[in-house]
């Protein structure tokens, strides 16, 4: 066990939006290409919960992309998991989420937290010194709401060269001009549910990612970045060893695992993955681990799965299973898609699903255990997020595990159905939440 002090060395700058769609993601990426072009070797991270965008990082870079998100790990966490990006690069790209100011765990917050320069991201396809106008609202917006954020540079979204962006460039007074990602084929990441499409299911044009990377003024961006001036301590934790062997499902169907989740699991346990999809037995082990991801664009594969036979045949013979959102459909009675099929599942838990056209809860949430469970004693709270297009319709006798703090959960007071040893959630929680500890310490 180690307490000694972790440097958070690693320079950096966060890439924040005026706005969700604004094209962050495609600036993130040109950006962390141009820095290797530069000889760096960048990191990325993603500010806020989701499991989409840092695909995209890791598919370019070849290196897992950390999540930074002070409500799922606190401050504390959030610089352990900025710090870790040390080990693998050399400046780190924090990619934002929504607008820079937007949501109570906002862009702006993990910008303070980690005490980073904001270099903000602007569409500016459709106007050129009102683009500017727009960027230096961001940055004297800063200092009138009260946030300790230092917006200093921009980026132009799907800018023209030339005059288009000379106007904008010129007219930016106050902050400094880093470039732009121009419009080209191959640089727009789709859309469907649940977000952007997989980084590996969908890569960016190589030819059109360096052809933006060309426009990224690599010298001023670096010159803009800093190292965060704080110190953070290590995990108490994370050398602390087991022994406890994890099932984890790993496929298509089940993907929705933060890298620091899969980093601790394997510090202080023992983990091999198999695949549901696939049909691969359950390995030998203490605990099993379904992630969320996507199990209704494979419920054929899985209802016909042998592994869901397996899985309820553990379950009923006392393997605590733990299963998020995705993974809680699959351990449920049926998942219905949303062109009406309905799949059996495992038939562990009483829960039967259906995938609906929008979101149904999108948001952080906050669980109290009601009594104690695979992840948290009777009394003490958890928090994490959910993001899911599917309802889910229990039992009447159905027992649940957690009562929503702040959420909707399975049916908005509720989450944690609970069958043996058999734990389904439709909140997906980080390391940081302590839920992964107290499953590894307590199974």
């Amino acid at each position: 066990m180690t307490t000694d002090a972790v440097p958070s060395d690693l320079p950096g700058v966060v890439l924040a939006g005026t706005a969700s769609g604004v094209g962050k993601t495609v600036a993130t990426l040109a950006v962390c290409r141009a820095l290797e072009r530069a000889g760096r070797t960048p990191v990325a991270a993603k500010a806020g919960p989701d499991f989409i965008d840092p695909s995209h990082h890791a598919a370019v870079l070849d290196r897992p992309s950390r999540t930074l998100d002070p409500w799922l790990a606190g401050e504390t966490g959030v610089r352990r998991a900025y710090a870790r990006g040390a080990d693998d690069g050399d400046v780190c790209v924090v990619e934002g989420m929504m607008g820079l100011y937007d949501g109570d765990v906002s862009t702006a917050a993990v910008a303070a937290a980690l005490d980073l320069p904001v270099v903000l991201v602007v569409d500016a396809s459709a106007g050129m010194e009102s683009v500017a106008a727009t960027a230096l609202g961001f940055q004297q917006y800063a200092e009138r709401a009260g946030y300790d954020v230092d917006v200093v540079g921009l980026l132009a979204a799907r800018a023209h060269g030339g005059r288009h962006e000379r106007g904008i460039r010129d007219a930016v007074e106050g902050l400094r001009y880093v470039g732009r990602t121009p419009r080209l084929d191959g640089l727009e990441i789709p859309d469907r549910h649940l977000g952007l499409h997989f980084g590996e299911e969908s890569p960016v044009s190589e030819e059109a990612l360096d052809s933006a990377a060309r426009q990224i003024r690599t010298g001023v961006l670096l010159d803009l970045a800093r190292r965060p001036r704080l110190d953070t301590s290590a995990s108490l934790r994370a050398d602390d060893e087991t022994g406890v062997r994890v099932a984890v499902a790993a496929d298509d169907a089940f993907r929705f695992v933060y890298p620091s989740t899969r980093d601790r699991l394997a510090a202080r346990g023992s983990v091999e993955t198999f695949s549901p999809v696939a049909g691969d037995s359950v390995p030998d082990c203490d605990v099993v681990y379904l992630p969320g991801g996507y199990p209704e664009r494979h419920a054929a594969a899985l209802s016909a799965s042998a592994t869901t036979d397996d899985l309820a045949a553990r379950a009923a013979d006392g393997l605590p299973i733990f299963g998020e959102c995705g993974g809680m459909m699959a351990l449920g009675e049926s998942l219905t898609t949303t062109e009406g099929v309905e799949h059996a599942m495992a038939g562990v838990l009483p829960i039967e699903t259906r995938m609906t056209d929008g979101p149904v809860a999108l948001d952080h949430v906050g669980v109290r255990a009601r009594e104690d469970n695979l992840i948290a004693p009777a009394g003490e709270t958890r928090r994490g997020h959910e993001f899911h297009y599917s309802s889910g319709t229990a039992a009447p006798d159905a027992r649940y595990a957690f009562e929503m703090v702040r959420g909707a959960g399975v049916d908005g007071a509720n989450d944690g159905l609970v069958e043996y040893r058999t734990l389904g959630t439709y909140a997906h929680f980080h390391v940081g939440s302590d839920a992964f500890d107290y499953l590894l310490e307590t199974v």
